[in-house]
């Protein structure tokens, strides 16, 4: 009995630190797989033609979406700076960031009835 009892205890502290695990990583993703180097508008606009490295945008992508892209910029700013899209449509524009582990990514950046930036995120495909 006391062996279940102990089996059960390690079995919730494990699950617990499990799950801390987890979502403290599911918090930190972005900026661990996508921070490596800070927005550089030339190697951004360089690396929507490359197809030497995988995730060719990626390492830049966490520095933008954090620094660079504010809150209520104009629709034309946001492409100017990062130049055309790789997806349109009437309220969101993105940007291919390559394959970045293992699945590819993209940098979706939405904005409102006037072509305010109101949101961006990191999405998978």
């Amino acid at each position: 009995m006391k062996l279940i009892n102990w089996l059960s205890i390690a079995l919730a502290v494990f699950t617990v630190v499990l799950t801390i695990v987890f979502f403290g990583w599911w918090m930190m993703k972005d900026r661990i797989a996508f921070g490596g180097e800070k927005f550089d508008q030339v190697k951004w606009m360089q690396a929507s033609s490359t197809i030497q490295t995988e995730c060719k945008r990626g390492d830049m992508a966490y520095d933008l979406q954090q620094h660079i892209l504010a809150i209520g910029s104009p629709k034309e700013a946001v492409t100017v700076l990062l130049g055309r899209p790789s997806y349109e449509d009437t309220r969101s524009i993105e940007y291919d960031l390559g394959k970045c582990m293992h699945v590819y990514h993209g940098l979706l950046i939405y904005f409102d009835e006037n072509n305010r930036l109101m949101n961006s995120r990191i999405s998978s495909h």
